[in-house]
This record gives structure tokens, sequence and C-alpha cells, in this order.
């Protein structure tokens, strides 16, 4: 394919960003990143049917609409976000306001599980400031957050996919992971902007402690 003359990878990247807005809107998803979770689901089919599944940094529940799509009507899905989310019709779909630094957030969570959860899923980010170093870090946070929330709530050999920012403090998150679960994954799913650091960790199979 030829690019028009002077078009760069951003030119490229603004494209397929609108592209994905535009099939969102048609395909009534709450949110493009629906398709980045659509993705990695297709690919590595780590969320069944009938999967309980927990989505942190669920707002507006774009991934949980691509959750319960995989999980089925067998399923369920609870969706944790710090601002309120348009509730969902279907039963088996839960949303609940919560703060995941509050000392009583997992039990909170868990209380809403039928059993304890088959995956996880963070798509949390922080306010971006534009200061490399500092978005970087406050991403890393937020994701050693899930993975300690993960820890908490996943049944044994469950599932994990949360977003991460390339940098310096990466390889040493990953390691964090590479102990807790059998097999990690560094991903970037086709529908995630080119220019972006945005990155996914999807990891398999939570390691059970030995007795």
């Amino acid at each position: 394919m030829k690019f028009p003359v002077g078009k760069t990878k951003t030119w490229i990247s603004q494209r397929k960003k609108e592209y994905y807005y535009k099939k969102a809107k048609a395909e009534n998803y709450r949110s493009r990143a629906t398709y980045k979770l659509a993705q990695t689901i297709e690919k590595y089919h780590f969320i069944r049917y009938g999967d309980v599944v927990v989505d942190l940094g669920a707002a507006p529940g774009g991934w949980i609409q691509s959750a319960r799509k995989a999980a089925g009507k067998n399923g369920f899905v609870l969706g944790v976000d710090l601002n309120p989310i348009e509730p969902f019709e279907q039963t088996y779909i839960r949303t609940i306001v919560c703060d995941l630094t509050d000392s009583g957030a997992v039990r909170e969570i868990l209380s809403f599980l039928p059993t304890k959860a088959d995956v996880v899923l963070s798509d949390m980010s922080p306010n971006i400031i534009g200061v490399w170093e500092v978005d970087h870090a406050r991403q890393i946070d937020l994701a050693t957050k899930a993975l300690e929330v993960a820890q908490q709530i996943l049944c044994p050999h469950g599932n994990f996919f949360t977003k991460v920012f390339q940098g310096d403090l990466l390889d040493q998150y990953l390691a964090k992971v590479k102990v807790a679960f059998d097999e990690v994954k560094l991903i970037k799913p086709k529908a995630s902007r080119a220019q972006s650091s945005e990155m996914y960790i999807l990891a398999l199979g939570l390691k059970v402690p030995e007795e």
C-alpha cells in the first residue's frame, strides 16, 4: 500500500484511531478500546464461556462489553471503577464504584462475585501530564495495584490482562508478574495506536503456592 507523500506513522496512527472510533460507534460499543481486548481474546482465548471476569478501571464499559461476549450468559462480569458506570441490562453484569487503594476494596469486590474470578482485566490509566517519567511511573503503580488485587481475587490458574507503558520500570514489573504466573506475554493489539507507548501484559495461569 502506498501512503500519501509526507504522511508518516502519525498519519497512519490517526487513521487507525479514527477507524476504530467509527467502528465502535457503528457497532454500539462504548469505547474503541473494546477492540484491544477483543483482538487479544480472539488470539489467545484467555476468557472462556462461563468465566467470572473482573474489569478494573472499567468505565465507560467497553471492555465489559467485550468480556461479556466471551464469557456469555453463563458467565459473570464485574466492572470496577472510581466513577459510576452506566448500568447494563444483563443480570450477569454488575458494576460498582470502588477505590482500590481502600483497605476493604478486595473484600468488597469478592462480595459481588459468585466465585473467585477466572480472569482479571485492568485498563486503568493515570491522568497524563506530559512528563514521561511521571506518567510511566504512575502507570506502573496502577498496574502493580491491579496485580496485587488479581493475586487475591483470582482462582488458581486464573488469568490476568493489564495495561502498561513502555519505560525503565517495565522490566522490573514484568519480573513480578512472571513470579506469579506460569506464562507471560507482552502484547500490542492492532487497535492500539502505533505511536503510543501503551502495551499490554497477558499473564496466564496464576501459580498455586506450594504447601
